[in-house]
């Protein structure tokens, strides 16, 4: 009776591990809506849509910009809380907790968490510094695509963020960056020797699964 008691219990574990894996990992569309940060810093309204297209064993990311500096390189990502099940928020004017006017990269960290995956040319590279991020065109608009291995980026992603799923639905999006002139104030802070040019938050989006 122990024994099988005991295969049972192996038999219902695997399947609750398996359909939890199924769940994470079905087809479909999650969407963000990108709406403009420091906008009065930047002189515009960045903003635009972003698409998470789960077919099979490929993940597909495509965003269209509009509004954002022109002829420059913009960091984009998505951000989540590396432990725990909390889910992301975008910003509000209160994110700016040191009161100089301006909400940057680390005043969204206690709303958003950390940076995760780069929008870049090899997002499953899991590596935040890299040249090869979207230039806006001389309008300010961009748009990326790439498709991506969704079992390598998973591996990637548990190896830097262990015991995290992707969870898309409890994520958000940013794009970040203004021109090397822009003037910013001594408070707004970056992360390590990164100009806060660099990284300053533009647009933020949350990401929900499409029902349509």
């Amino acid at each position: 009776m122990t024994r099988r008691t005991t295969t049972l219990g192996t038999a219902i574990a695997l399947a609750v591990l398996t359909g939890a894996a199924s769940a994470q990992d079905s087809d479909g569309v999650y969407r963000a809506d990108l709406a403009p940060l420091n906008a009065e810093t930047t002189g515009s309204e960045a903003g635009g849509t972003a698409t998470l297209t789960v077919f099979g064993d490929t993940l597909t990311i495509r965003l269209d910009a509009t509004g954002t500096a022109p002829g420059i390189m913009h960091l984009q990502h998505f951000h989540g809380f590396a432990d725990g099940d909390e889910t992301s928020r975008c910003p509000s004017t209160d994110a700016d907790t040191n009161g100089d006017g301006i909400i940057d990269l680390i005043e969204t960290e206690p709303l958003a968490g950390v940076t995760m995956v780069p929008f870049h040319d090899d997002p499953g590279s899991m590596e935040i510094v890299a040249d090869s991020y979207p230039t806006a065109d001389a309008d300010g608009a961009y748009s990326y695509e790439q498709s991506v291995s969704l079992p390598a980026l998973r591996k990637a992603f548990d190896a830097k963020f262990p015991g995290q799923q992707l969870d898309f639905d409890r994520r958000v999006i940013f794009l970040h960056g203004v021109p090397e002139a822009s003037e910013l104030p001594d408070t707004v802070q970056s992360l390590g020797d990164v100009p806060a040019q660099v990284t300053l938050p533009i647009a933020c989006g949350a990401i929900q699964r499409s029902e349509g």
